[in-house]
Order: structure tokens, then sequence, then C-alpha cells
């Protein structure tokens, strides 16, 4: 039987499906309208989410625009342009990484929707236990995941990290290795599931909102999840100044209320878990 943990817990081509590609000239609001708010969002789970609650959210007198993206990059980038007056789909330290990096974003979390775990999934092996001496973990590119994989392998008992390292960790963290795992940190995280499909590595990591797109069942498939004190939930990020808009606050009401959070927990069926307000 495949293990799980309860989890109470970012996010190929880069893919953008409706908007047009990032340029234009800079604009305060993404729609320019005081009752439209235009949110960017990974396909899995955020668009769904958002598709779910656009009827309670316009019974408001509001119009929600979703802009859905494949990657990690183009979302801010086009809230950080103006095209967007928001995204969803990222964790504060993806956040916090991006705007290091990124000296023109200057962005802020309105409130937190959800966390999905990172899963550990294998074509050959049925436990963390199973995995044989130099077997190859493959992770996602986004160095940003890292420190959240590592502890987590920590966390297991496979690896463990130098003192004080935990969501910043990074491969060269490893301080002791007993199984002497291989880790191979280059892959794009869209494209985690095809590696799996293929059957690379021995273990692949893939994010939550990935695993369900391509068809995977976290709860079912991976051979393991992140535990329950995961610090990485998803936010509703706004250009800095934004996240107080009316239009936003209204957003994270119905996402956040007590239907949402259960339609959540059933249509995902404890894989997306809700933050309780």
């Amino acid at each position: 039987m495949k293990t799980w943990k309860t989890v109470l817990g970012l996010t190929a081509l880069s893919a953008f499906t409706v908007l047009a590609a990032c340029g234009g000239e800079e604009a305060d609001t993404g729609s320019g309208d005081e009752k439209t708010l235009i949110v960017g969002a990974s396909n899995v789970p955020h668009a769904e989410i958002l598709e779910h609650v656009q009827e309670e959210y316009e019974a408001k007198g509001y119009k929600l625009e979703i802009k859905k993206f494949q990657d990690y990059v183009l979302p801010n980038k086009t809230l950080a342009s103006g095209e967007l007056d928001a995204n969803y789909f990222q964790h504060e330290p993806y956040l916090e990484s991006q705007m290091a990096e990124n000296k023109d974003y200057k962005f802020a979390s309105a409130g937190g929707v959800h966390i999905e775990p990172i899963g550990v999934y294998s074509q050959d092996y049925k436990s963390l236990d199973e995995l044989p001496e130099g077997a190859e973990i493959i992770m996602s590119s986004s160095v940003a995941d890292h420190g959240r994989i590592l502890t987590m392998l920590q966390s297991e008992g496979l690896i463990t990290l130098a003192e004080g390292k935990t969501v910043d960790a990074t491969v060269s963290d490893i301080v002791d290795n007993p199984k002497n795992l291989k880790f191979k940190t280059d892959v794009e995280a869209a494209l985690l599931p095809t590696a799996y499909n293929n059957g690379e590595g021995d273990a692949v990591l893939i994010n939550t909102n990935y695993a369900i797109d391509a068809g995977l069942n976290p709860l079912e498939d991976a051979i393991a999840l992140e535990g329950e004190d995961s610090p990485y939930v998803n936010l509703i990020v706004t250009r800095e100044g934004d996240e107080e808009d009316e239009r936003v606050k209204a957003l994270l009401e119905v996402l956040t209320s007590e239907e949402t959070q259960q339609w959540i927990l059933d249509e995902y069926k404890g894989a997306v878990v809700p933050v309780q307000q």
C-alpha cells in the first residue's frame, strides 16, 4: 500500500493560454475598471477554485476575469507590468525569492487560501524505505522548492541538513546522506510529471498542481507527501498597496468561506487543503 501523510500545508514551455504576451505600457490596474478584477492563476487547482467562486464573487457586484498560466514566471511578470490586478499560484518563500531576484517586483500578499503538498512519486518503489543505494531523485529546478523538498526528505530520515537550514536549504547543505542519494535539480517543474511517466530516476518530487493537472492522484499515487507542518500556503498576491483594494478583499472573502473550504476538501479529496480562517 502506498503511504501518504495528512497535509496542511510552486507551482515545459511557458504557455499563457488567455492573456497576450507580456508587454505594453504599465497600468495602475490590470482592468482599469473599479469593479473588474483580473487574476492570473495556474490551471490546477488555482483557476478551478477561482471558477468555483466566480458566481458568488460576481453576486457581490464585481466581475472576475481569470487568466491561466502554465509556468511560474509569467504570472509575476504580468502582475508587475500591470496586466493583472493579482495572481494566485505561489507561496511565500517563492514570492520572497522572486522579489529578491527582481527589484522591480513590488508585491504584497493579500492573504492565504490553500496548501498543496509536494509528493514523492516512483514507478519502481512503493515507499521511501525501498529506495536503493545511490537512487536518483529528480526535483524542480526552482531553487525556492529545494529547501521545501530537502526538509521533507530530512523529516523522512533520508538525509540530514546543516544545522539551521530549512526553507533556504540547497543540496550543498546536506551533511549526511546514508543512501548516497543523487539529486537531479535541473528539471522545469511543469515537466516533472513527464519525467515520472517516462520512468526517469528512481523517485520524482512533483508539485501537487502539476501532478493533478497530469492526471495523478497525490493521495493514491505518491509514495510520500509533505507533513502537517508545511508553511507553503498559496497566496493571493497584488502589487504593493493594492492588497487592501475592496475587489481583492471581496475575493479573499469568498475564497476562504466555509462553503469554499469544504468544496476544496471534497473536490481534491484532501490533496489540496484550505487554510483555516
